[in-house]
């Protein structure tokens, strides 16, 4: 079901992306990503608007928080109630994380099937490729250079696991920023995901396939790019959500 759903389907579009471009691996690799991001832009969307109701939601969280902080059931009960009334999902805001973390897990193992690194994953890439779609047989195998980088493996310069840690921090720093926060409880989470995330994005391109590496940095560059697009409208839902 997975292969079916989600690797194959990746497989074929960057065949088919890769037939187009030139044969040029590198560029299909980029191209796929910004598809990617662009499609999930709605979602982004619902996620900072969500996270701008609820910032404007803190201080009646707060106050309920005290009223019932004796009684958990029922601080729980009044806390859904609220949301409820202002129709906030508490959940909306992760929907595009639960739907880029299979997407970027699918990309890789596209990633390392299709770049065909081993003679057997060479010999099994054929049954991913679909009947009705003529020529991309033909193709295999790709060509995986890129400069200094193959694709199948990690840097071995270290520059793409660099580049990737310093976008995230700023795409996190960004984010952060847009959306400050009275709870110290979120400041010290919003501050721990601040060091962690670029650490633990940096140390998966540090021992991973240069094409994830690929993936991560320009999935972090069009959010960079997103971000100063969009934050004139993220700017007005924060004051409606005030108001």
């Amino acid at each position: 079901m997975w292969e079916a759903l989600v690797i194959t389907p990746i497989i074929n579009l960057l065949l088919y992306l890769y037939q187009l471009l030139g044969n040029e691996t590198m560029v299909a690799v980029a191209v796929l990503t910004f598809l990617f991001r662009t499609a999930l832009i709605p979602l982004t969307l619902s996620q900072q608007k969500s996270a701008a109701k609820q910032q404007a939601l803190q201080p009646k969280l707060k106050k309920l928080q005290e009223k019932y902080k004796n009684d958990q059931e029922r601080l729980a009960q009044e806390q859904m109630k609220l949301y409820k009334e202002e129709g906030i999902n508490p959940m909306g805001g992760c929907l595009p994380l639960l739907i880029q973390f299979p997407l970027m897990l699918g990309f890789y193992q596209a990633i390392i099937r299709t770049l065909a690194s081993s003679p057997l994953e060479l010999l099994a890439l054929p049954q991913h490729i679909y009947s009705w779609a003529p020529g991309l047989s033909s193709l295999i195998p790709l060509k995986s250079n890129f400069l200094w980088l193959d694709l199948a493996l990690p840097d071995p310069y270290y520059v793409l696991p660099i580049l990737v840690g310093v976008t995230t921090f700023l795409q996190q720093k960004l984010m952060t920023s847009t959306m400050p926060n009275d709870n110290p409880q979120a400041q010290a989470m919003n501050q721990q995901m601040l060091i962690m995330m670029p650490l633990f994005l940096g140390f998966v391109s540090l021992n991973y396939a240069a094409g994830l590496s690929v993936y991560l940095l320009i999935s972090n560059l069009v959010g960079i790019v997103q971000y100063y697009l969009f934050r004139k409208r993220l700017y007005q839902q924060m004051q409606q959500s005030v108001a």
